[in-house]
């Protein structure tokens, strides 16, 4: 028979210990330690006998030249923005998980794809039963007939019924609804979570079956269950968003086969999720009016040009000890500019309030978006407006220089499609003069003072 032991698991790491800890000794958190009941089969082959064929022959090392690669790795989807996440298609026998909030469309991306792929899917759900998930796929528009809906929780019964039916991919909604019969732990738990994510690893690299997992996050934003669960899988994708709003943003955090740096832009409408073909459209605002405390960032995420709105606000003080307040972008970052600000051209921050907001919801980390926040913050300052066809594009060092950035003529190049007259860039970026055949002007600046008498003077 099967051995029962107990043990307790940190929820944060999934750190294991014998016994209680008030603090983890892996991760430093305090009181993440549950307690959960064990089953130890006696072999680990034993649980896969259920889904692996005993007659094949036991895996043996290969030398890497005789390796033989096929011609198509990838599976292109009929989403360009998927595509574009998962750096071209999707790799066969990959684990793919993907997280976000409640209700932000994670499931609806899935079954979008589940329902227009050339591929047969298995859409297994845990959470919602066939008739739910065939309401949904009703609204969405059911083009691909070789989609198969699967409601089990039971992981054995799951990987059986996959075997029999070999699909092209597999979609498990969620993981931490699956549980293993090898297990008494409840499903969800830090045990059931890692052992039903490693099957499935197992079983995508044995079948060369790719798998999409929908794993839910916590309050701060992580994919709850231990960290192992993310250093199992190969990509691990982040659905980001309010609800409040129609657009959605599929960023990569982990991408064994590609970039991390890439995202997709989605709009949700009654139909679904919609490709966001410009997304610089939807992050810069259509308001006509000129107001002061804003300014256009010629930004890169990964492989794509964007133009993005930064807003400021700047205040006086009220209640004595000025704020600080950034969204979409590092509040450390933000202190650092204004102290640049204060230090080289004389201007005041210490007794205000600073607000700052990247329009969109957009979290943006490349540095060529300081030069639009050094604008945008002056231009609040001194309540004077920034231009609507002028965008910049440059890191600010510590001396208050304008530092160069990456790829600046794919940067300029969209600034003179979406009809932007002026760029503001480093001077560095050009050892001779810039010559574009586009209708924008490009003005290079070396420091912090040259952007003072060019914009604001």
């Amino acid at each position: 028979m099967s051995k029962i032991r107990k043990a307790f698991f940190c929820g944060n790491c999934g750190f294991e210990s014998a016994k209680w800890l008030g603090k983890c000794t892996s991760c430093n958190e305090w009181n993440t330690f549950t307690e959960e009941i064990l089953q130890k089969p006696t072999k680990q082959e034993e649980k896969s006998a259920v889904w692996k064929d005993d007659s094949k022959i036991r895996n043996r090392p290969k030398e890497l030249h005789s390796v033989v690669t096929e011609n198509r790795l990838r599976i292109i989807t009929p989403d360009g923005e998927l595509n574009r996440v998962l750096g071209g298609g999707i790799v066969k026998g990959s684990l793919i998980l993907i997280g976000g909030q409640p209700g932000i469309g994670k499931s609806t991306l899935l079954l979008q794809f589940a329902t227009r792929t050339d591929q047969k899917v298995l859409y297994i759900s845990g959470e919602e039963s066939e008739e739910q998930i065939k309401m949904r796929a009703d609204r969405v528009g059911i083009k691909n007939r070789n989609s198969y809906i699967y409601a089990e929780t039971n992981i054995n019964t799951i990987l059986k019924a996959a075997k029999q039916l070999e699909p092209g991919v597999i979609i498990v909604d969620s993981i931490q609804t699956i549980s293993s019969p090898f297990l008494d732990s409840t499903p969800g738990s830090v045990s059931q979570v890692r052992e039903c994510t490693g099957e499935l690893q197992r079983f995508a690299k044995e079948t060369n079956i790719p798998i999409f997992v929908i794993g839910h996050i916590t309050k701060d934003g992580s994919i709850a269950g231990p960290k192992l669960l993310e250093h199992i899988v190969d990509v691990v994708l982040q659905f980001e968003g309010d609800r409040n709003y129609s657009y959605r943003i599929l960023r990569t955090l982990k991408n064994r086969f590609g970039s991390t740096d890439e995202i997709g832009i989605y709009a949700m409408d009654h139909t679904g999720l919609r490709e966001v073909e410009n997304p610089s459209e939807l992050l810069i605002s259509q308001n006509n009016e000129i107001l002061s405390g804003s300014a256009i960032a010629a930004s890169i995420e990964g492989l794509r040009p964007l133009m993005i709105e930064t807003q400021a606000l700047v205040t006086p003080a009220i209640y004595g000890t000025p704020q600080r307040s950034a969204t979409g972008f590092d509040l450390r970052r933000l202190s650092m500019l204004l102290a640049v600000l204060e230090k080289r051209c004389g201007l005041a921050f210490g007794q205000n309030d600073v607000f700052l907001n990247m329009a969109g919801g957009l979290k943006v980390s490349d540095p060529s978006i300081d030069l639009a926040i050094v604008a945008a913050l002056i231009s609040s300052l001194e309540d004077i407006s920034v231009h609507k066809n002028i965008c910049f594009a440059g890191e600010v060092g510590l001396s208050g220089e304008i530092r160069p950035v990456s790829r600046v003529d794919q940067r300029v190049q969209e600034a003179a499609r979406l009809g932007f007259e002026v760029i503001f860039v480093s001077k560095y970026n050009y050892k001779d003069e810039p010559s574009y055949d586009l209708p924008i002007e490009v003005k290079t600046i070396s420091k912090i003072d040259d952007l003072l008498r060019e914009v604001f003077s």
